[in-house]
C-alpha cells in the first residue's frame, strides 16, 4: 500500500470555505484520515506543498460520455433546431470501435483532470463496459424520448446491462417535450434519481404556447403529442407529473424564468439540483444559463459539460470559468454540489475524514483576486 501523503498548496477548499496553511492528509487508499492547519507547511518537512488550490475532485454533473466520438462533427452556431438535425445525422457516422475507443479516452481524460463522478446519459449500453472498468463513480441516467414510443421494454436491455455491472442506474425522462403522457409516467414511475433537459431552448416553452420552430417540426414531421392541451408550460408538466418528494437534476436551464424557477422551487424544495453546461449552451446558441438568478434564489447548483458534440473539452474548470462568479462558491458547485445532487456526498465532494473524494490541483489561477482565468486547469494528485 502507498504511504500516507501530507498535501497543501496556497489556498485548500475546506468544508469552512477556502483556506491557507491548511493541510490534506490522506492514506494509500485515499481515504482522508485528516485536515489540519499547518503555520508555512510549504516549509515543513513531509509535506508536499503544491502552487495553486488543493480541492476534492469534482463531479459532471451531466455528460454523454456515448457521444465522446461527435468531437467537432456537428458545426458552432447552428440553433437548437440545426443541432437535433445533425445529431440524427452525424451520431451513426463514426464506426463502433472508434466510438468506443473515444469513450474510452475521454472517461480517462476525465479521471486524470480531477473528475471523481459523473453524472452521465445512456441512450443504450455501449458505455457499460468503459463504466465498468472506469475509477470514477457513476450515476447513468437510462434515458428514453420519442412521441411515437409506446413502450420502455426496449430500455430494459441498457438498464440490464449496468445494473449486471454493479452500475449505479435509474430510468429518466429525456424532458418535457419529447414523451407523451403515458410514457412520462411511465419512466417517472420506475422510481431513482431523475435527470431532466430542462428549457435548453425558447422553443420549449412555446411548444406549450402553440407556436415556434418545435411546433411547427411537429406538425410538418407529423407527430402527435398529447400534453400541450393539458399543461400550460414545462414547468406546470414537470411540478404536476413529478411527485414532490423524487430527486431530481434539471439540465441546461438556459431559457428558464425567474417564475419557473419559483414554481419548481416550491414543489421540489431541496430536492431539486439546478444543472448548468454553459459551455454547451453558448456552443448551440451563443446564450448563457441565468446564473446570476440562480443565486439569488438560493438554488443548489451543480455544472456538467454536456456531451463532445456541443463542446470541444469535458473540462469542468472551463464551465466554472465561463459561468464566473466567485471561486470558493463556484468551486462547491462542481464538488459538494454535484456529490449530493448524485447522492455521493456520504464519500465523495469534500474533504472529511473517512470519505475518498481525491485530491485535485487547480493550477494557473488569479490567487490574488481568486479568479478563474481561461488559463486555469486542474489535475489529479490523488
Amino acid at each position: 500500500m502507498a504511504p500516507v501523503r501530507r498535501l497543501a498548496a496556497h489556498y485548500v477548499l475546506t468544508p469552512d470555505g477556502l483556506m491557507r496553511d491548511m493541510v490534506v492528509t490522506v492514506d494509500g487508499t485515499g481515504t482522508i484520515l485528516g485536515l489540519s492547519r499547518c503555520e508555512r507547511p510549504d516549509s515543513r518537512h513531509g509535506v508536499e506543498f503544491h502552487s495553486g488550490i488543493l480541492m476534492p475532485g469534482m463531479v459532471n454533473a451531466h455528460c454523454h460520455l456515448e457521444l465522446s466520438h461527435m468531437l467537432g462533427l456537428i458545426p458552432q452556431g447552428c440553433g437548437f433546431a440545426g443541432f437535433g438535425q445533425a445529431m440524427s445525422a452525424s451520431r451513426e457516422a463514426v464506426p463502433p470501435d472508434r466510438q468506443a475507443a473515444a469513450a474510452s479516452y475521454r472517461d480517462a481524460r476525465m479521471w486524470s483532470d480531477g473528475v471523481s463522478a459523473v453524472g452521465d446519459i445512456s441512450n443504450g449500453g455501449t458505455t457499460a463496459e468503459v463504466k465498468a472498468a472506469s475509477k470514477i463513480n457513476y450515476h447513468t441516467f437510462v434515458e428514453i424520448f420519442g412521441l411515437g414510443l409506446t413502450s420502455t421494454q426496449r430500455f430494459a436491455s441498457a438498464m440490464r446491462l449496468f445494473s449486471e455491472r454493479g452500475a449505479r442506474v435509474s430510468l429518466t425522462p429525456h424532458s418535457m417535450y419529447s414523451l407523451n403522457e403515458a410514457m412520462l409516467v411511465e419512466a417517472v414511475g420506475a422510481g431513482g434519481l431523475l435527470s431532466v433537459h430542462f428549457m435548453e431552448s425558447r422553443q420549449e416553452a412555446e411548444l406549450f404556447e402553440g407556436r415556434g420552430e418545435m411546433r411547427k417540426w411537429y406538425d410538418g414531421r407529423g407527430f402527435r403529442e398529447d400534453f400541450t392541451a393539458k399543461y400550460s408550460s414545462p414547468a406546470e408538466r414537470l411540478v404536476r407529473t413529478i411527485p414532490a418528494e423524487r430527486d431530481i437534476l434539471l439540465v441546461h436551464n438556459t431559457f428558464v424564468t425567474q417564475e419557473q424557477v419559483e414554481m419548481i422551487n416550491g414543489h421540489f424544495g431541496s430536492r431539486v439540483t439546478w444543472v448548468l453546461c454553459p459551455r454547451s449552451n453558448r456552443y448551440i446558441s451563443g446564450e448563457l444559463p441565468p446564473v446570476d438568478m440562480f443565486r439569488r434564489k438560493g438554488c443548489r447548483i451543480a455544472v456538467g459539460t454536456d456531451s463532445l458534440a456541443s463542446n470541444t473539452g469535458l473540462t469542468l474548470v472551463g464551465e466554472l470559468e465561463t459561468l464566473g462568479g466567485g471561486m470558493e462558491e463556484s468551486l462547491r458547485w462542481a464538488t459538494s454540489a454535484g456529490a449530493a445532487a448524485l447522492g455521493m456526498d456520504d464519500r465523495l465532494g469534500s474533504f472529511e475524514v473517512g470519505k475518498k473524494p481525491g485530491v485535485v490541483l487547480l493550477e494557473k489561477a488569479d490567487l490574488a483576486n481568486l479568479a478563474l482565468t481561461p488559463e486555469s486547469v486542474t489535475r489529479r494528485l490523488v
